[in-house]
């Protein structure tokens, strides 16, 4: 077991207090948006052998185990993280697997860099998404059914999105999303400015369902993506609950704190909300044009205490522990790498004693036992 030590990545949206105040720590006054736990490359954890990514390169049937190595190849399959969000992120969608792969081969054909700032696929692989609250959370996940938006923007009585309504009141649902998202985002920026600036102040002016479209709009004047998020879904979790965000699903996190587990990927298609490349052409291939349910989860509880968020796919396993003081220890060993995070009180994990935000790499197939008072999250895989 390896006690690891993380990089707090400062993205202009982060929350300048809530990871300082997982860490008790003082805040610095710089926007502290993700604490990244794993082997990615661009700021793998750090261990007092080397860092997990030179640990897996060098001994990856040894660290992630067999059967790991076989259905993932060489490489930790997730990255993990403390997400603290003082800001709207990017509205943004992620491709299916199929389409990484042919996006990838694609713009490697053309001999896009890698680093341009127009590239849309950075690898092959797709990117599943987990944001389970430690705090009430806010988010905007899939698209609301067209009726209810059309009855939202209705409410703005902005004449420049009369047409937006009649669309989704009229036209088939999945047509009706797709014309309106497309129109939006083609739309002549200035006279799209000037519809963004009308329906931010009707925003502010009527509050409740309004608030949070308010409060993107301060955060990017003028920005397609404001009207584009009135689209989705708006989503409060509380802690403990959790989404699961799919391919081809449009979200943005809003605020709050949280603990995030994806699939290894950085291929991020933007909807707005952001000064960054938007392939509107890409974007729309990829985007699934159906009204959802956001799809709440909350943790099924197994026999020996572990809760477990269910998801369909194999790149990543979250469960978390509430631990009790006094309660016996119990195992966590398993077959496959486990990165466990303390998030409130203190947990005994192996020879470590973990703060909230602390966090231990164990590699597969390692003994170890954990016990509190404490809650504990574990970050695995499905083999």
């Amino acid at each position: 077991m390896d006690r690891l030590d993380n990089t707090v990545r400062p993205y202009a949206w982060g929350s300048t207090t809530a990871i300082p105040g997982l860490l008790g720590v003082a805040p610095s006054g710089e926007p502290q948006a993700e604490m990244w736990m794993g082997a990615h490359p661009g700021a793998p954890s750090r261990t007092a052998r080397g860092t997990l990514a030179d640990l897996v390169e060098a001994a990856p049937e040894r660290e992630l185990g067999d059967r790991t190595v076989a259905k993932f190849g060489p490489r930790l399959p997730f990255l993990f993280k403390i997400l603290a969000a003082g800001a709207p992120l990017s509205l943004q969608v992620h491709p299916n697997l199929a389409q990484a792969k042919e996006g990838y081969a694609d713009e490697e054909r053309r001999g896009i860099p890698v680093d341009a700032p127009h590239r849309t696929y950075k690898d092959a692989n797709h990117k599943p998404e987990l944001i389970c609250a430690l705090t009430e959370f806010d988010g905007l996940c899939g698209f609301r059914d067209p009726q209810e938006t059309a009855d939202l923007l209705d409410g703005l009585d902005v004449d420049a999105l009369k047409p937006y309504v009649d669309l989704l009141r009229t036209r088939p649902p999945g047509a009706a999303l797709r014309e309106v998202l497309t129109a939006v985002l083609e739309a002549d920026r200035g006279e799209m400015a000037r519809t963004v600036a009308a329906a931010a102040t009707a925003c502010a002016r009527l509050g409740g369902d309004y608030a949070p479209y308010a409060d993107i709009a301060h955060h990017y004047p003028g920005d397609p993506g404001v009207i584009a998020a009135m689209l989705l879904n708006h989503v409060r979790l509380q802690p403990g609950e959790a989404l699961f965000l799919g391919a081809g699903i449009p979200h943005a996190y809003l605020d709050g704190l949280g603990v995030e587990i994806m699939a290894n990927s950085d291929n991020v298609l933007r909807c707005g909300l952001t000064p960054k490349h938007v392939d509107v052409p890409e974007l729309l291939r990829v985007v699934r044009f159906e009204p959802n349910d956001p799809g709440v989860l909350r943790p099924e509880a197994s026999a020996d205490g572990e809760e477990v968020y269910e998801t369909p796919i194999d790149e990543f396993r979250l469960s978390r522990y509430v631990l009790p003081e006094g309660a016996a220890a119990r195992d966590v060993a398993l077959e496959t790498p486990q990165i466990l995070l303390c998030t409130a009180g203190s947990v005994r994990a192996g020879e470590y004693e973990l703060a909230p935000g602390e966090s231990v790499f164990l590699p597969a197939g390692e003994k170890a036992e954990v016990s509190g008072p404490g809650t504990l999250f574990r970050a695995t895989v499905i083999v």
